[in-house]
């Protein structure tokens, strides 16, 4: 499939992080894109304004006729959307070219110098801090990423033509479709049980994406994995060391040394230690590529974070809310050590939404004892995404398993009516559901409160 002949490419699941990312660099190619969702969002919307077409009924009659010419038509699906989809089922009864995301970001990809930035956890934090300071250097680079970067505006960084950044994906082995010159591995933890079936088979598929780096020089690796490669840690005995960790004026200041160099007091806006680790690899990958250590910490210094990644909402001395995408007992746990990093003496109240039956049901007792830890928590209902309900699997199960006694159930409604009424002064939402549609709501209440 030539993809600079094409001239319609359809998106089913076009709201999704991932394909709304190719979608807008198909757009820019000046491409007829448009694309169906089950759901409209804040992604959605900003895509519409950009000149996409995209509908939100399951319904032939909506799209369209020019995607309906098979010869110059590309369709993208995403593993989410369900088998009995009538669009998607027409597509394949018509013969016309279907491919997975992965596949088609790994064609945009193949000919190009790709970093690929892989983990469990992570990945796109680290992705988009090494896209900001390849763009920021000029690199002839183009992003595609798994967040919207607030420097930007947009999950898709740049229009070159000869450099790529990608979000190594290890849902449905995505990323195994990858061609990568410099990677990384930040973690490779358990999750998507319900794909791979146990840890072992995620480290596996892990291992097989870090071989397609043969030469391991170019493979940066977290000193806690196990995979071979260029290691990198913090206050550890690895080939790079982040060292010296500071906070000054609410920024982490750290020193890394870097195969015979150092480079001192780079200063970092997000917080937490596992950013630094973060950071620390997307310096080690651009260094590799050429960059000094200026150019590194001059651009790094001004990485304004993702939304949904640790993001303040509302800062100031009389209230802070912070949103993060955190669906993972490991992730919950760096949030909140982030949180209580910066703010030791404060009472922390937390908002999260579970994402996926599967996942809660796999890591119920950890998600117990990560939630525990915040000094007031409240459970909205499991989000189900592409999944249908598990028997014994709610969040009420989860709840009566938290040690904290500081626990509820919440409906959306009530956490409206909460965040009304509350005067706390560290509130935290946190989950990759629907919970972040309700973001801005949230700030605006907090914001007039405030008034």
């Amino acid at each position: 499939m030539n993809i600079a002949t094409l001239k319609n490419v359809f998106f089913i699941g076009i709201g999704g992080i991932g394909m709304s990312a190719i979608a807008r660099y198909f757009h820019r190619l000046g491409k007829n894109v448009a694309g169906y969702d089950k759901t409209r969002t804040h992604l959605t919307d900003e895509l519409e304004a950009e000149g996409i077409a995209i509908h939100f009924e399951d319904n032939l009659e909506l799209i369209s006729k020019a995607f309906f010419d098979k010869e110059e038509t590309l369709v993208v699906i995403t593993p989410a959307i369900p088998k009995n989809h009538s669009e998607w089922n027409y597509f394949i009864d018509n013969n016309f070219e279907i491919k997975k995301r992965a596949e088609v970001l790994g064609l945009i990809t193949e000919n190009s110098f790709c970093f690929a930035v892989s983990g469990t956890h992570g990945k796109t934090t680290t992705s988009s801090m090494l896209a900001h300071i390849l763009f920021q250097n000029k690199v002839d680079v183009t992003s595609f990423l798994g967040g919207v970067l607030e420097n930007y505006n947009s999950n898709l960084v740049g229009e070159g033509k000869t450099v790529t950044v990608v979000e190594a994906d290890e849902f449905d082995r995505s990323f195994l479709h990858l061609h990568p010159n410099i990677a990384c591995v930040i973690s490779n933890d358990a999750d998507h049980l319900d794909i791979y079936g146990t840890n072992d088979e995620i480290k596996k598929s892990f291992q097989e994406f870090a071989d397609k780096v043969s030469d391991k020089e170019n493979l940066f690796v977290a000193d806690h994995v196990a995979i071979e490669g260029t290691k990198v840690g913090i206050n550890s005995d690895t080939n790079i060391v982040a060292e010296n960790l500071k906070i000054e004026n609410g920024m982490r200041v750290f020193d890394l040394r870097f195969e015979g160099e150092t480079i001192k007091d780079i200063h970092l806006q997000m917080p937490g230690e596992h950013n630094v680790l973060n950071a620390s690899l997307a310096i080690s990958m651009a260094r590799k590529y050429g960059l000094t250590a200026k150019q590194i910490k001059d651009a790094l210094a001004t990485f304004s974070g993702v939304r949904r990644r640790f993001s303040f909402k509302v800062r100031n001395e009389d209230c802070v809310y912070i949103d993060d995408y955190a669906h993972h007992p490991t992730e919950i746990n760096a949030v909140y050590d982030a949180v209580r990093e910066l703010y030791p003496n404060k009472k922390i109240v937390a908002v999260f939404q579970p994402h996926l039956f599967s996942r809660t049901n796999d890591f119920m007792d950890d998600f117990a004892t990560s939630l525990s830890k915040f000094d007031e928590i409240y459970l909205l209902d499991i989000y189900p995404a592409r999944e249908l309900p598990m028997e014994g699997v709610t969040s009420q199960v989860l709840l009566d398993k938290m040690k904290n006694e500081n626990k509820f159930l919440i409906s959306k409604e009530q956490l409206i009516q909460f965040v009304s009424e509350t005067n706390e002064e560290v509130l935290v939402t946190i989950g990759a559901g629907d919970i972040g549609e309700m973001v801005d709501e949230i700030k605006e209440i907090l914001e007039n409160r405030l008034k």
